[in-house]
């Protein structure tokens, strides 16, 4: 099969292609290296051409709801826009867990924004939602900081590892437009201040990492659990611990 996959670069995104590639399947990176920018919309048409599916894994870096909005209600009009004309018969788009439960926060306002232009489409669709990646303890141990001082926000979390996801989307594509799947979550709570100061000790972090509650609605969402999957969720194999380990090695 052949499939594109936007944000093919990205964290989850690598991992996608990898595994599509171990199976067998021909894959094109929707990026601007290959003359793709996908939120104008410019060389998506021949990219995807008799692609099987399009895998969309595009992100951000923004807390800012406006910001977040506007990026994925662009790109994913562009990317069914172009699905539509091409004939794509397969979009597999990947979300986050509970959003709906945690919608003032301004990242989740756009990835909400995604899902229902999706739903609302004529491409037909997959939808997967899934919880923070292990990865995440490492982005938040760069991000959060007040000076030279990391922080560690207070949250209640089942990070899942990155490659188990991409698993899960190939798998997916492969199948065919199944509407909104099961979440996908790692095997066990965590809490999000001891995976941060874990990833610190690990990568030689030595020093001092105060917890500190995220303000609002939104974080006292996330320190309440609304984050976490419900019990028809499916669950991953690797702990974060594993992950830790294999990041030591």
């Amino acid at each position: 099969m052949r499939f594109a996959i936007a944000g093919g670069t990205g964290r989850v995104g690598a991992h996608v292609v990898a595994v599509a590639e171990e199976r067998g399947h021909e894959v094109v990176v929707l990026t601007r290296r290959t003359g793709v920018d996908v939120r104008s919309g410019t060389g998506i048409a021949e990219a995807i051409e008799a692609a099987h599916a399009v895998i969309d894994v595009l992100s951000i870096s923004t807390q800012s709801a406006h910001a977040s909005t506007a990026f994925f209600t662009e790109t994913t009009r562009a990317l069914l826009a172009a699905e539509r004309a091409a004939g794509v018969p397969h979009h597999v788009a990947l979300s986050i867990v509970g959003i709906d439960r945690a919608s003032s926060y301004g990242y989740y306002t756009g990835k909400i924004a995604q899902e229902r232009l999706v739903e609302s489409g004529d491409v037909p669709w997959t939808i997967l939602r899934a919880t923070q990646f292990h990865e995440f303890s490492g982005q938040i141990y760069a991000a959060a900081k007040a000076g030279p001082l990391h922080l560690a926000p207070r949250m209640r979390t089942q990070p899942i590892a990155a490659r188990e996801v991409a698993e899960r989307l190939v798998d997916l594509a492969e199948a065919g437009p199944a509407g909104r799947v099961p979440d996908l979550a790692g095997p066990r709570e965590e809490s999000l201040v001891d995976m941060v100061r874990t990833y610190a000790r690990a990568t030689g972090h030595r020093g001092w990492i105060p917890s500190l509650p995220l303000p609002g609605a939104a974080g006292r969402a996330m320190r309440e659990g609304a984050l976490l999957p419900g019990r028809d969720a499916q669950l991953g194999k690797q702990t974060f611990a594993e992950w830790i380990a294999a990041l030591r090695a």
